[in-house]
């Protein structure tokens, strides 16, 4: 790849130009970071959306579905989980256990019990060696994770609610859905859902 400060030392051009030429010599080393990190793993996202990808209404989830907390506990269980700090706020038990859990922020805190980064680059640090991780939220993490994740984990609940949040608009012609099970609603499960799962199409 030709590199724009081979492409500076070789023309003759005013300084602005020169400014401009370095700053995208920059974004793209950072971009080559990411992609490594990003290349050497497998990133999961994991969530429950209503059917117009609703996620949540202030800071708490659409519904109690204990089938879905169970379908999350066993999926999760044993890897990393990553979360922004407002989903870290509204979790009942945390951390969340037999997981290691590691939250962002861009605040300048460190919460108890868990690991704190502040930068998306941080926490691709902490799992590079991981051989899945998952995003569990928030909204703003599941945005800014969607263009790196291989495979979602999407519980699809058969209705429509109320919400603040929303997860992510998804490109069918970027996922391919290679599992879906439905399962209907009972005694404890208000409503009917489907476990879906998609890969990102190579």
């Amino acid at each position: 790849m030709v590199r724009c400060r081979d492409v500076a030392r070789n023309v003759s051009t005013n300084n602005d130009t020169l400014i401009f030429l370095f700053e995208i010599d920059r974004m793209s080393s950072q971009h080559s970071y990411l992609c490594e990190k990003f290349c050497n793993m497998s990133i999961s996202m994991i969530a429950a959306v209503g059917q117009r990808l609703e996620l949540g209404y202030q800071n708490q989830l659409l519904c109690h579905l204990p089938v879905d907390l169970k379908h999350f506990k066993e999926i999760t269980s044993g890897h990393t989980v990553l979360m922004g700090d407002r989903t870290w706020e509204s979790l009942p038990k945390k951390p969340l256990p037999n997981r290691r859990n590691i939250v962002i922020t861009l605040e300048d805190i460190e919460f108890e019990g868990v690991e704190t980064v502040h930068s998306i680059e941080a926490a691709l640090d902490l799992v590079a060696d991981d051989e899945e991780a998952f995003v569990m939220g928030g909204a703003t993490m599941y945005r800014l994770f969607l263009p790196h994740a291989d495979k979602l984990y999407l519980t699809r609940i058969v209705s429509e609610f109320v919400a603040d949040v929303w997860f992510p608009e998804i490109d069918e012609k970027e996922w391919q859905l290679v599992d879906n099970v439905f399962v209907p609603k009972d005694e404890k499960n208000s409503y009917d859902l489907y476990f879906q799962t998609l890969i990102r199409q190579k």
